[in-house]
Order: structure tokens, then C-alpha cells, then sequence
């Protein structure tokens, strides 16, 4: 037989055997369904595997994408620009609107608030929805990325991904030496020196480092995200500085350095500070391990 010919039928051969793959794996995905999950909003049956989803929480579009559904997610909200490429359109999670939402003809919708009875007015109309708001823990955003899974008919993917994000966390928190344990972390929300104490979803992976939040001691606790007066933050002398206001408002290394009395600040002095990305140390998503690796960093340095 020519060998243009045997490769010509192997090649089918292949494809063939790769169709039969996606076939049954399809056919194992559907066969998942119905499902009855819960979510903040209570107990939601869906019939069918979703094809069309809706997502209007940028923490749930990372998860989304990160357990494998990329493909079923139809349209993302305004804020949501992660991973690269995700269907970005107009709707605001800030002001959500059920008709605007409705002409992307979702077979589910996520949410992380229930604002202006959006939920209810969804469900109205048919709609199912999943409402998961903000995590308080690492093991919040675990059983949020789980769910998603069970939800889009990718337990197994879901499970991967989890196990992924515990141990390259795992993995930042060894690689750093035991005697960073006490060290003192000041979270920088905004310039107006918004942060977030030991109780917050942001605080609880200082936690992990044994790092002692300066928030905590905050005279104002504000549900766990305390305005600090630059006086306050001066006096705590944090060891480590993480900027988490670099894209919306400039801040950097430079920038709080150059604020009065900043200068005596150990992590000044000692070039401690991690200009993070907003989005990134913000969101309870997957990239989270990607927030622990950073502050890993700069504790090893």
C-alpha cells in the first residue's frame, strides 16, 4: 500500500476514534442531568446540561472557564475580562437588567448579588440562576468552582482544577521559611487606604503565611474592610505592603513611598511592597493561587 495512503487512513483512523471520544464523552456529560444543586438562592434543578450560559460575576466567569464550560458561556458582564477572549459585552452586574440578560437567551445565569430582586425577576421568566456570592474562605471558592462543575457537566474537570489551585497554594506557603510568621501585611484596597482585616476572603490567605494583619487591629472594623488613617499604618510598620489599587489608581511602590512618613516603613526600607493586579487579588476565582504565589515572592525576598 502507497504510504501516502496508509497515512491518509490512519490519519482517518484517527479522527474517527477522536469523534467517538468527544462522542461519548458528550453523551457522558448529558447523562449528569438533571441535577438539583444549591446555591445561595436555594435548591435549582436543571433539566438539561447548560449551553448557553450568562455569567454576571467576574469570579464566576474565571471559574467557569478554569472547570471547562468556556464553551457554553454565551455572554460575561462588563467587568469580567478573564481569561482572554471571554465574551465581554455591556451588562452590568452593578445594575443588572433581566431583559438585557434574557436576550442572550441564557439556559443559566450566575450571579454573586441579588441586586434590585434581579434573582426573582430572572426566575420569572424562566431563567435557572445560581446565585454564589463573594467566598469568606478558600473553602467557599472550592465548593463555588465544584458546583459550577456539577452545574455545566464537568465534575471531573472542576475536581482537577480545585486540586490544582490547593497545591500550588500548598506550594507557596512551603516555599517560604518559618520565621516569616508574625511578620506584619498591610492590604491596600484603594488611596484611600481601604483594607481588609484577618476575617475577608483576602485577609484569610495572609493567614496562611502566618502573617499578622495590621487591619485587625483597626479602631473601625467595617464589616472587615476598615478605612486606615496613614498615621495607623505608619505606626503598625508592616513588614510587606500589597497594593491592590495599581490599575484603578496608579498606586505603586513609588507612589507610597513618596507619602509622608512612608519612609520609615519597614517594607519601604527594605523594598517589601507587591504591586498586584487588581483583578487578580480581588476576585475569589481561581487565580487566587496566582495572589498566594505573589506574596510568596516577596517573602522569599
Amino acid at each position: 500500500m502507497p504510504v501516502a495512503l496508509l497515512l491518509t487512513l490512519t490519519a482517518c483512523g484517527d479522527d474517527a476514534s477522536d469523534d467517538a471520544g468527544d462522542a461519548a464523552a458528550s453523551s457522558s456529560e448529558a447523562a449528569d442531568f438533571p441535577v438539583t444543586l444549591t446555591a445561595d438562592n436555594g435548591e435549582v434543578t436543571l433539566e438539561e446540561q447548560p449551553e448557553a450560559i450568562v455569567s454576571m460575576s467576574p469570579s464566576a466567569t474565571e471559574m467557569l472557564f478554569a472547570v471547562g464550560a468556556g464553551d457554553q458561556v454565551e455572554a460575561v458582564d462588563s467587568n469580567s475580562n478573564f481569561p482572554e477572549g471571554v465574551p465581554t459585552t455591556d451588562l452590568s452586574s452593578f445594575t443588572p437588567n433581566a431583559e438585557a440578560i434574557v436576550g442572550y437567551s441564557p439556559d443559566l445565569v450566575v450571579l454573586s448579588d441579588d441586586i434590585g430582586g434581579i434573582v426573582d425577576a430572572l426566575e420569572g421568566l424562566d431563567v435557572p440562576v445560581l446565585l454564589l456570592g463573594a467566598a469568606e474562605d478558600l473553602d467557599d471558592t472550592y465548593a463555588q468552582m465544584e458546583l459550577l462543575g456539577e452545574a455545566t457537566g464537568h465534575a471531573e474537570q472542576a475536581a482537577e482544577a480545585v486540586a490544582d489551585v490547593q497545591d500550588r497554594i500548598d506550594a507557596a506557603v512551603a516555599s517560604v521559611t518559618a520565621d516569616v510568621s508574625g511578620q506584619r501585611v498591610y492590604h491596600e484596597l484603594d488611596p484611600g487606604l481601604y483594607s481588609a482585616d484577618s476575617s475577608t476572603f483576602i485577609g484569610s490567605i495572609y493567614t496562611l503565611f502566618g502573617l499578622e494583619n495590621i487591619a485587625d487591629g483597626a479602631p473601625d472594623p467595617s464589616g472587615g474592610y476598615p478605612q486606615l488613617s496613614a498615621e495607623y499604618v505608619v505606626e503598625q510598620a508592616p513588614d510587606i505592603i500589597v497594593l491592590a489599587d495599581t490599575k484603578c489608581c496608579g498606586e505603586s511602590a513609588q507612589t507610597v513611598a513618596a507619602r509622608p512618613a512612608f519612609g520609615t516603613v519597614p517594607a519601604v526600607v527594605d523594598g517589601r511592597i507587591v504591586e498586584a493586579d487588581d483583578d487578580v487579588v480581588s476576585r475569589w476565582g481561581p487565580r487566587v493561587a496566582d495572589f498566594a504565589e505573589s506574596v510568596a515572592g516577596v517573602l522569599q525576598g
